[in-house]
C-alpha cells in the first residue's frame, strides 16, 4: 500500500468515516483533488470493505468544458467498472432566480443532489475531496470575517445528515465524509503524477474575483513565505482543536439551556414568521454561569427562533444583567428587555411594512433600487493608479464577499465610520445627522456577509481601507425619473 493511501486510511479510521459494508458515492468533479480521492479509495476498498460508485454534478457554467468534465468523469467510472450517477443543473439561472452568488448556488444544487442520493438509498456515504488546504482557507476566511469557536472549527470530517426519509421510513446513519481533510493538495498532485493519472483543470479556480481564490493564490502563500512555513497545518490544527471544544460546549449548553430558558406560549392569532415565538431567560441561573457559557446560552436561546447574534449584541444583552431595567434592539426587529429577574425576548416584526428592501450586488456590478431612486455600484479600481478616487472611499477586496447586499438599515445594525473610536448603532448615527421620517426608514446600507461596510453619507471604516492596488469603490448615484429597477451585475 502506498504511503499516501496508508495516511488516508489512518485518517478514515481516526474519525470513523467509513466502515465495512458502506456504499460510498465518490463526488468527482474531474479536478485533481476528487480524482485523487477516487483512486485512493479504489486502493483502499478491499481493506475497508466498501462498495464504490461515482457521483458527478454538471453545473453547466463553462459550456463545452463542463460537458468535457462530465465525459472525463464518466470515462473514469467506466474504466474502473463503477456505477455512475450524474445530474446537471443550470446554476447561473438558479443563482439569478434566488439572488445567490454563483458559488452559493452551485454548492446548494450540488448538495441537494447529494441529499437526494442518500435519501433514495443509492448509497449511505458520499465522500468529497476537501483537503487540508481547503480547511486552512476556510479557517482564515472565518477569522477575517469574525468567528467564534464554531466558525474556527471549519470543515467537519463528517457531516451527518440525520434520518433521511425513504419510502415513508427513516434511514439513519447517512453522511457526507471528507477523507482527504488531513492531506495537502500538493501531495495529491504528486500522487496522481506518480500513478500516471490525468485530471481536469478548471480555469475558474484561478479567477481572483473570488475571495477564496485570492486567499489560495495570494494571501496564504505570502503568510507561508513571510510568517510561518507551516501555516496550512497550523490553521488546520486550530480547526481540530475548535471542533473538539465545540463538541464539549454543545453538550454543556444542551444541559444548561432547559434550566434557564422558557419558550413563550404561541399567540392564537400569531402573525410572526414560522418558529419566531420568543421566550425568557431566568437571570439567577444565567448570571451564576461562567462568562463563556453565558454567551453560548444567549446564542443558543436566540437561535431557537432563527436569530444569529454577533459579539456586540451578546455583550449588550449581558450588560442588562447588571441593570434594573433596559432593553436592546436586535436584528430583524427583535428586542430583549430586562423584566425583574428575567430577560424577555420579543419580536416587533409581526406588523407588515412597505419600507423594507434588499437587493444583491455583485462585485463588480451594479443595481438600481427603486425605493431610494438611485443606482448602487461596486467598481473594481486600482488603488495606486491615481485614478482620481478619494483613497478613503476605496475598500480592500480581500475583506469583501463576492456578492454584497444593498438594503435599508435594520434596528441593531452597527457601523464604525472612519476616525471614530467605536462602532455605533446606525439609529444613533442618523439621529446625530437629524435624519428623520420616511427618508430615515429607507436609508441605505451595503452589507458584506453580516457586516455593514457602507452607509450613505458616512466615511468607510478604516479597517476596510485598501492598502494595495486591488480595491472596490462603492458608490450611489441618483436615477433619472422613469428608470425601472433591474440588476446589471
Amino acid at each position: 500500500m502506498q504511503r499516501l493511501a496508508q495516511t488516508v486510511l489512518e485518517y478514515i479510521r481516526k474519525h470513523e468515516l467509513l466502515r465495512a459494508g458502506d456504499r460510498v458515492g465518490i463526488a468527482v468533479s474531474g479536478g485533481a483533488d476528487s480524482v485523487a480521492l477516487l483512486r485512493l479509495l479504489l486502493d483502499l476498498r478491499k481493506e475497508v470493505g466498501i462498495i464504490l460508485s461515482v457521483v458527478h454534478f454538471n453545473h453547466k457554467l463553462r459550456g463545452a468544458e463542463s460537458d468535457e468534465d462530465q465525459g472525463f468523469v464518466a470515462g473514469l467510472a467506466e474504466r474502473h467498472k463503477l456505477e455512475f450517477h450524474c445530474e446537471s443543473g443550470e446554476v447561473a439561472a438558479y443563482a439569478a432566480e434566488k439572488h445567490f452568488s454563483v458559488e452559493t448556488a452551485a454548492r446548494e444544487m450540488r448538495y441537494r443532489n447529494f441529499r437526494q442520493l442518500l435519501a433514495q438509498g443509492r448509497m449511505n456515504r458520499i465522500a468529497t475531496g476537501h483537503t487540508l488546504d481547503d480547511q486552512a482557507e476556510t479557517v482564515l476566511l472565518k477569522i477575517v470575517r469574525g468567528a467564534g469557536g464554531r466558525g474556527l472549527a471549519g470543515i467537519y470530517p463528517q457531516l451527518r445528515k440525520g434520518g433521511c426519509q425513504l419510502s415513508g421510513q427513516q434511514r439513519p446513519n447517512v453522511s457526507i465524509v471528507r477523507p482527504l481533510l488531513g492531506t495537502r493538495r500538493s501531495e495529491l498532485e504528486v500522487y496522481l503524477v506518480t500513478i500516471a493519472q490525468s485530471w481536469r483543470e478548471d480555469k475558474s479556480n484561478r479567477d481572483l474575483r473570488h475571495m477564496r481564490n485570492r486567499v489560495r493564490h495570494g494571501i496564504l502563500p505570502r503568510l507561508e513565505r513571510n510568517l510561518n512555513p507551516g501555516i496550512h497545518l497550523a490553521l488546520a490544527e486550530t480547526a481540530e482543536i475548535a471542533r473538539a471544544e465545540e463538541e464539549y460546549w454543545a453538550k454543556e449548553v444542551a444541559r444548561v439551556l432547559p434550566l434557564v430558558w422558557r419558550v413563550a406560549p404561541e399567540p392564537s392569532d400569531r402573525r410572526l414568521d414560522a418558529g419566531a415565538v420568543g421566550g425568557t431567560l431566568g437571570l439567577p441561573g444565567l448570571v451564576d454561569l461562567p462568562l463563556a457559557l453565558q454567551r453560548r446560552v444567549l446564542r443558543a436561546a436566540s437561535a431557537s427562533f432563527g436569530l444569529q447574534l454577533d459579539f456586540q449584541h451578546v455583550e449588550e444583552i449581558l450588560a442588562l444583567t447588571s441593570k434594573p431595567n433596559g432593553s436592546v434592539v436586535l436584528p430583524r426587529d427583535w428586542v430583549v428587555s430586562r423584566k425583574k429577574s428575567e430577560l424577555r425576548f420579543e419580536s416587533n416584526g409581526d406588523k407588515p411594512t412597505d419600507s423594507q428592501y434588499e437587493y444583491r450586488l455583485s462585485v463588480p456590478g451594479s443595481i438600481e433600487v427603486r425605493e431610494t431612486k438611485s443606482r448602487f455600484e461596486a467598481v473594481l479600481v486600482s488603488g495606486n493608479a491615481g485614478e482620481g478616487y478619494n483613497p478613503e472611499d476605496l475598500l480592500d477586496r480581500t475583506f469583501l464577499a463576492p456578492e454584497l447586499k444593498v438594503r435599508n438599515w435594520h434596528p441593531g445594525d452597527r457601523f464604525r465610520p472612519a476616525h471614530t473610536k467605536a462602532a455605533k448603532k446606525i439609529k444613533e448615527l442618523l439621529q446625530e445627522r437629524h435624519v428623520s421620517g420616511p427618508e430615515r426608514k429607507l436609508w441605505p446600507v451595503i452589507v458584506s456577509g453580516t457586516d455593514v461596510v457602507w452607509v450613505r453619507g458616512f466615511s468607510a471604516p478604516t479597517r476596510l481601507r485598501s492598502v494595495h492596488d486591488r480595491a472596490v469603490l462603492l458608490r450611489e448615484t441618483a436615477l433619472k425619473e422613469g428608470v425601472g429597477n433591474r440588476g446589471l451585475g
